[in-house]
């Protein structure tokens, strides 16, 4: 059972989204929260495996509450909003959102959504996902070489390609690899990066230097 925690300071928001979720068998609403402060209060207090965060809430925001839900071994963070505005997704990733969803999307999108990142993968709306990081997604400095250094070149490689929004499919394609063996080097190359998902490995790919927007 996924265990699933609502913020947003719409009532009927929540209802709707409440209503989506409880009609799947493998899915079940524990709490809801009002702002940020709540939704981080909960989460400390039920321990869901997602949260349903909205970014825009009285007091504290959406992205300050998910920076303070995802420290540690908190629960994984999936950011809907009815704004499709650049800086709010890379701030989201930044704040250790592991998916992000615009609210305008189907129902079964959302549940698919819940399930993804409740099972460790991260999700980003297709129509944001690769325009939002080339955009914001700079390199903050040197890249820290202790950090890239126990990257094998394959693993290296596969980085690259997670930077571009492929998935294990596409790699193991691109790679001429199993996508079981695919699977495996993402899994190291997340342990060696000290990455939660593949959305934190994406953007660390960029911060470090690894790939270059636009490139």
């Amino acid at each position: 059972m996924i265990r699933v925690l609502l913020a947003d300071d719409h009532r009927m928001v929540r209802t709707g989204f409440r209503v989506i979720l409880d009609l799947e068998d493998d899915i079940e609403v524990i709490g809801e929260a009002a702002d940020g402060a709540q939704a981080a209060d909960l989460a400390a207090e039920l321990r869901p495996d997602v949260v349903l965060m909205d970014v825009e809430m009285p007091g504290t925001d959406g992205l300050a509450a998910t920076r303070r839900i995802t420290g540690g071994d908190g629960p994984r963070v999936l950011i809907l909003t009815t704004f499709d505005r650049d800086e709010y997704l890379f701030a989201a990733l930044q704040a250790g959102a592991s998916g992000f969803l615009l609210k305008n999307g189907t129902p079964e999108a959302l549940v698919e959504a819940v399930r993804v990142v409740a099972r460790g993968d991260a999700l980003l709306a297709p129509e944001i996902t690769r325009r939002v990081i080339a955009e914001f997604a700079r390199p903050s400095g040197p890249a820290p070489g202790r950090r890239l250094s126990d990257l094998t070149p394959r693993e290296h490689e596969v980085l690259v390609h997670l930077a571009g929004g492929a998935t294990n499919a596409e790699i193991a394609a691109a790679l001429h690899l199993g996508e079981t063996t695919v699977k495996t080097h993402v899994s190291r190359v997340l342990m060696k990066l000290g990455a939660r998902d593949r959305t934190q490995a994406v953007v660390l790919a960029y911060e470090l230097g690894v790939v270059r927007p636009g490139g």
